[in-house]
């Protein structure tokens, strides 16, 4: 762009700060398109015919890239910008862009959406044919388990006047320990506790007046 102004060239040099910009942006939005996607070649199109149109597409550029070298003129002496810029730089830009170098502009544009067709194929996959369940489905299995009966979740370690190590299992309502209220990691390592020291051997009876 200071290259431009210092041509002579004001609304080029503005412009090129501007273009870029906006292609900055594009760049970052394409590192979010294409993040997670995996790189690996793989030699099946994504979209059928797409190999052959860019075999076709690139062979046709690089012709008219050729016949544009071809036909440039060399060696032509520097006249300056003074007569390109007589009605304004905007306009002498226009009169040579929209006249004398139309077909080539108009080829240029349409390379600007080379990097977002790229982009877009680059990141295309294939829909799934795996049937995906629902939010509240995935929400129910994971709370759920394997089974309804640890809907609620599994039970702590037993808990006791003298002792509430993680070892020490609780017990079910008919007294015997429950192996759930367990690490499977301590059940593996054989470092479960006996509870029984821990419990009480017996309540002494009690009569209906009170008496033991």
């Amino acid at each position: 762009a200071i290259f431009y102004i210092a041509l002579e060239a004001p609304f080029l040099g503005i412009v090129q700060v501007v273009v870029y910009t906006g292609a900055v942006m594009m760049l970052f939005l394409f590192i979010l398109m294409l993040v997670g996607v995996d790189s690996s070649d793989s030699l099946v199109e994504k979209i059928k015919g797409i190999r052959s149109v860019a075999i076709f597409t690139a062979l046709a550029f690089s012709l008219t890239l050729i016949t544009f070298i071809a036909r440039a003129e060399l060696g032509r002496p520097s006249v300056g910008l003074d007569e390109a810029n007589s009605g304004g730089n905007v306009e002498g830009l226009a009169q040579y862009l929209f006249s004398d170098y139309v077909w080539a502009f108009e080829v240029i544009s349409a390379l600007l959406i080379t990097a977002a067709l790229g982009a877009m194929v680059l990141a295309h996959s294939e829909k799934s044919d795996v049937a995906r369940t629902s939010q509240r489905a995935r929400s129910i299995a994971r709370f759920r388990g394997k089974s309804i009966a640890t809907a609620a979740g599994l039970p702590g370690s037993g808990v006791y006047a003298r002792n509430n190590a993680l070892d020490l299992p609780a017990l079910l309502p008919d007294g015997k320990p429950s192996d759930l209220s367990i690490a499977e990691v301590l059940h593996r390592r054989g470092d479960v506790a006996e509870s029984k020291s821990y419990q009480l051997e017996g309540l002494p009876k009690i009569d209906d007046e009170g008496n033991k």
